[in-house]
């Protein structure tokens, strides 16, 4: 009984894990602060390779108080930001954070956030799993415009 138990235990934790690796991220950053900002944002690309859609639904890292996951829409004519409960990963697909669409808002940073450094960052995925990436501090020109196209990119 115990060795049933505990092989099936090892089958479902490698199940586990190959889903986690059918999730890839690439090209991730972390938006560099002058010393008296507090608040930042991470940008990246979610691939998708499974058959099954799947969602972002948490992110965390050390170096604030609070993460969230945020997106930005255009009202009146003025950029507006606000928190979602997910970010929509479709089966096959990938989705882009960037600046004026989808993004992790890391509120209340510990220190400012200086170019070069890296910041670890745990991606938790609806099925459970969560990724883990290192992502370095770029400085991104701050009078650089924003993008007001579609906030997913499907192929």
């Amino acid at each position: 009984m115990i060795r049933s138990t505990l092989l099936s235990t090892l089958i479902l934790g490698s199940f586990h894990a190959l889903m986690a690796s059918e999730v890839m991220v690439h090209d991730a950053y972390v938006r560099a602060t002058p010393p008296a900002v507090i608040n930042s944002a991470a940008f990246m690309t979610l691939h998708n390779h499974s058959k099954n859609p799947l969602a972002l639904v948490k992110a965390t890292s050390d170096v604030a108080k609070k993460v969230e996951l945020h997106t930005h829409d255009i009202v009146d004519g003025q950029m507006r930001m606000y928190e979602v409960p997910k970010i929509e990963l479709p089966a096959q697909s990938h989705t882009t954070l960037k600046p004026g669409g989808f993004h992790v808002m890391l509120l209340g940073l510990h220190k400012p956030l200086i170019e070069g450094q890296k910041v670890t960052l745990n991606l938790q995925l609806s099925d459970g799993t969560t990724l883990t990436l290192v992502a370095p501090v770029k400085k991104v020109m701050a009078g650089m415009q924003m993008e007001h196209g579609a906030h997913h990119e499907h192929h």
